[in-house]
């Protein structure tokens, strides 16, 4: 059986990097696979998967009405992937997490998803918590705190610098987010 895989983590854990670097270990044995990213407002139809460091690579774009499913198995039938992999996977919705299982199940391909555990505000994605309560295979990739622990947390900071404690669960800028570890996370929302 193939897996349905979750990779998550805190920002700037390198997850982008991490994606790239096992898809091009499939290439690189003449296997063919499909990349996904998540398509924000205003996206073109074809995508980029970025990471820090400076790989990247062409990607299918989703959005919440996105048939996973559908689309992987187009990809199997045309293609013959061998592996699918999903960037930003804390956008997916609770259904695509569930076709993404079914590609697993049903098509006999390992689908790798990347993607943030909680948003700014310490609460799961949609994504995040159904990949968290249905993976086969679950896998923290890990970052630090400025104070050296290990970060789980993402503060978002607003432009004086402050740590924001409203807004959409969704804010696009990353520069506006540090990692840090729960502690430094709770003492920046308790400033001011």
């Amino acid at each position: 059986m193939s897996k349905l895989y979750f990779t998550y983590s805190a920002m700037n854990a390198g997850k982008s990097a991490l994606l790239l670097q096992a898809a091009h270990n499939y290439q690189e044995r003449g296997m063919a696979v499909s990349l996904w990213a998540y398509g924000h407002a205003g996206d073109e139809s074809e995508g980029m998967i970025r990471s820090r460091i400076g790989l990247e690579a062409k990607a299918h774009l989703f959005r919440a009405g996105t048939d996973l499913f559908e689309g992987l198995k187009r990809e199997v039938e045309e293609r013959g992937i061998s592996a699918a992999f999903l960037d930003e996977a804390q956008f997916l919705t609770e259904d695509q997490v569930w076709q993404l299982a079914k590609v697993g199940d049903e098509l006999r391909i390992p689908v790798l998803c990347y993607g943030l555990r909680t948003d700014f505000k310490g609460k799961l994605f949609e994504g995040a918590a159904t990949l968290l309560a249905i993976a086969d295979d679950l896998r923290e990739a890990r970052t630090i705190c400025h104070c050296g622990r290990k970060a789980t947390m993402n503060l978002r900071v607003e432009e004086d610098g402050a740590a924001a404690k409203e807004g959409p669960q969704v804010g696009i800028d990353k520069a506006r987010y540090l990692s840090l570890c729960r502690q430094h996370w709770l003492e920046r929302l308790d400033e001011g």
